[in-house]
């Protein structure tokens, strides 16, 4: 699917939303592992102090699906009705030509469908969470859900936990310190070669 011209690996982290995948992304990137971090495509609303191409690039409905048929994504899926995600190949090609490993904030399903276009040249890690209840009290903290989206979030996450066998690596979070230092043992191994 992609050449071998580019040395690029990918690393991906997913987890049920509130598992803290995206502070131990944020935390590795800060490392000097050569990462960059993918910026995913998604339909949804902007919300504030979001950036268009930082945070996410923000698509109309239209725009989405005609990428779709284009064939313009290594993996994308409907979320929730009419909330499409998905990862752009330009977007793996612009960080492969910097020489750079990418690096993937995703959920469950995204995941488990990069690490199946990519097999050995990527590392799927999933963040355990402690418990659900400890997923939906980081969520009720960050102050960005509406009780229904914390609701909609927490009711997948039985489905997305018992998908944790089919990654690389199970992350366990119940010490975000902790977490991080494994997470950098496991990616700096992956990307050494060891």
């Amino acid at each position: 699917m992609y050449s071998n011209a580019h040395k690029g690996k990918l690393i991906i982290f997913s987890a049920p939303s509130g598992a803290g995948k995206t502070t131990i992304v944020h935390h590795l990137l800060k490392k000097d592992f050569g990462l960059e971090f993918s910026v995913s495509a998604c339909t949804r609303m902007q919300r504030e102090g979001e950036v268009h191409g930082k945070d996410y690039y923000y698509l109309s409905i239209a725009d989405f699906k005609q990428n779709i048929d284009l064939d313009e994504f290594v993996e994308w899926e409907e979320v929730y009705k009419d909330n499409f995600y998905g990862t752009l190949k330009s977007e793996i090609e612009r960080i492969w030509k910097k020489g750079k490993h990418v690096i993937f904030d995703v959920d469950v399903d995204g995941g488990l469908n990069l690490k199946k276009a990519f097999g050995d040249r990527a590392l799927a890690i999933f963040v355990m969470p402690p418990s659900i209840e400890a997923l939906r009290e980081r969520l009720e903290q960050r102050d960005t859900e509406t009780p229904e989206s914390i609701a909609r979030r927490i009711g997948k996450a039985p489905l997305e936990l018992e998908k944790s066998s089919l990654f690389d690596i199970i992350l366990v979070n119940s010490d975000l310190e902790m977490a991080c230092a494994k997470a950098e043992q496991v990616v700096g191994e992956f990307l050494s070669g060891k």
